[in-house]
């Protein structure tokens, strides 16, 4: 692994677009810098093996020119509801998607900002209970996805639900369950490209 220049060198690790504290993701990427060319295989095999279970490298390639934070231009999300019935979240999201704009308030690095939280949700579905696994299938549980441009500040799933309780009073009675399935180029139809895809024959790393 490459390493910065200077008295506290760092090693040259970014991470594109981190998903939130206390969600999970089946899609996130990095950028590591070597010191010396290596095989893309070799390398993920040895990171994978390096992590713990349950984290896994699942692509290596040599990135081409350009940063790998620029290329990522949008997410898809699913947000599990439990407690919620699926015909509450059903009229919540029309509220929302209707809405020219729906101004919600959060902490940012800069302070308190208010910000729209609509203009970046570019696709909002509901998923059926047969379309996912339940863990209890005698409490209902709605299912949200949604794909969300990268916008600044960011507009993250947390957003959206509190952009849902402003615009229908939807108060979920449990924590939702949140789960990143994927990030990268975002096509003119709203479908989302892996972002690598470009660097095939040629370090980024997917890992999950």
């Amino acid at each position: 692994m490459a390493f910065s220049q200077g008295f506290t060198p760092h090693p040259k690790i970014s991470y594109a677009s981190a998903a939130p504290t206390g969600v999970a993701s089946e899609a996130e990427y990095l950028e590591i810098g070597l010191r010396e060319p290596v095989d893309p295989a070799a390398l993920r095999a040895a990171l994978d093996a390096a992590l713990s279970p349950g984290l896994d490298v699942l692509d290596a390639v040599v990135a081409s020119a350009g940063s790998l934070a620029d290329r990522i231009e949008a997410s898809r999300w699913r947000i599990e509801l439990p407690g919620v019935e699926p015909e509450v979240l059903a009229t919540a999201v029309t509220a929302f998607t209707a809405a020219a704009e729906v101004q919600v308030e959060r902490m940012t690095k800069q302070g308190r900002r208010t910000f729209d939280a609509r203009s970046a949700v570019i696709h909002v579905d509901l998923v059926g209970p047969s379309e996912t696994p339940s863990e209890n299938t005698a409490v209902p549980c709605a299912i949200l996805e949604l794909v969300v441009r990268q916008v600044t500040p960011s507009v993250r799933p947390d957003d959206v639900l509190t952009g849902l309780r402003v615009v229908a009073d939807l108060e979920p009675p449990v924590s939702p369950r949140v789960t990143r399935l994927a990030q990268g180029t975002l096509t003119a139809q709203g479908a989302i490209v892996d972002p690598l895809e470009a660097d095939r024959d040629g370090a980024a790393i997917g890992e999950r």
